[in-house]
């Protein structure tokens, strides 16, 4: 919580309510991620113990994350045979896509492998088990709603990720030549995607959620990872009807993007199709202060801190001057959650963090 005008301690929800009109008030909203062992650095170096709240002690921005439940006895979904001639080493595993995940050489990273990569035709792609949260439950969510307001914090769910979980399934290089070569089977698998970020975001939207995160990471550090036409022709569409069916149900609902790289191509588009918070707009990129005289008014920014330079590279003092340049540039409309523009790695040191997280609570 912060101080309010008159004193009385204001709550998240009731900033975040400011933030997102554009009422600038001297404070902003801030947060960021951690890999464990980044965060166990964090605590150890400060004498900080391992349950710390970050929302208590530095008062970071933390919805409630709010979701379907899963049925008591969810069917299990049988991917062996896609591995039938792999090898699985000491740690692999099969992630919720059905996609093999084997360990990589550093941190937390892991090496794809994907149950569509020998699909020749669409109906290869047929009998694939995908995701299916139709025998989930949305009973819960407005309980967990109302108890969020209640505690004076945002609602926030996740609907999924659209090009991600896709050319996950299928395989990157494969995915992508398809969409130039051969579009119905990204198309398939694209719309099998999309039917569950649908029913998610619908369950969000009725539950009364805050906020509704999607996003893609489309983009290199230069441009879109495919043409902006193809992008345009295959993923926009869905992704404007999970907007318009979302707030056709709850109009005050806000939807949250993700995408990291240089996204400056598909801008107006999202723009367009009604995104109403933008994340994580790395510096090391984009010209943020062209998006923000270009999109001001379309976008509120999260994120804006780079972390491939400023958090693991800089000092302490590189930290709080990025952190104050941000506020002034991007923030002097109040449209901006300030946040690190990706999980911190461990190359980022704890000193960092701290100037960080104290940089942003400072009041202006």
């Amino acid at each position: 919580m912060t101080a309010g005008a008159a004193g009385r301690a204001t709550t998240q929800l009731e900033h975040f309510k400011k933030t997102v009109s554009r009422e600038y008030t001297g404070r902003f909203l801030f947060g960021c991620h951690f890999i464990e062992s980044t965060r166990q650095n964090f605590l150890l170096r400060y004498g900080l113990s391992a349950d710390t709240s970050f929302a208590e002690a530095f008062g970071t921005f933390e919805p409630v994350e709010i979701s379907l439940a899963p049925p008591e006895r969810a069917e299990e979904r049988d991917f062996k045979k896609y591995y039938a001639d792999d090898e699985m080493p000491q740690g692999a595993f099969i992630n919720r896509l059905g996609v093999l995940e084997i360990p990589g050489s550093a941190h937390h990273f892991t090496r794809y492998v994907s149950p569509l990569r020998n699909a020749k035709t669409v109906g290869d792609c047929r009998g694939f088990p995908f995701a299916d949260h139709y025998g989930w439950s949305d009973g819960g969510m407005s309980r967990q709603v109302e108890r969020a307001h209640a505690a004076g914090r945002v609602a926030s769910g996740w609907a999924g990720n659209q090009y991600e979980d896709a050319w996950q399934i299928r395989g990157y290089e494969n995915f992508l030549m398809d969409m130039e070569t051969d579009p119905a089977i990204p198309s398939y698998i694209l719309g099998r995607v999309h039917d569950q970020i649908l029913r998610r975001a619908i369950a969000l939207a009725k539950a009364g959620a805050d906020i509704i995160r999607t996003g893609d990471d489309v983009a290199t550090q230069r441009a879109l990872v495919m043409r902006p036409e193809l992008w345009r022709t295959l993923i926009k569409p869905q992704q404007r009807e999970v907007i318009e069916v979302a707030k056709a149900i709850n109009p005050n609902v806000l939807l949250w993007y993700h995408s990291d790289g240089d996204i400056t191509e598909i801008l107006p588009d999202l723009a367009e199709i009604g995104i109403d918070i933008l994340n994580p707009l790395q510096p090391e990129c984009m010209d943020l202060d062209k998006v923000k005289r270009d999109f001001g008014k379309s976008f509120v920014f999260h994120g804006t801190i780079g972390t491939q330079t400023t958090m693991p590279f800089g000092a302490p003092c590189d930290v709080r001057d990025a952190v104050k340049k941000s506020k002034e540039r991007f923030g002097y409309d109040g449209a901006l959650i300030i946040a690190p523009t990706h999980v911190l790695e461990p190359d980022v040191p704890p000193e960092n963090v701290m100037a960080f997280l104290v940089e942003c609570a400072k009041e202006d």
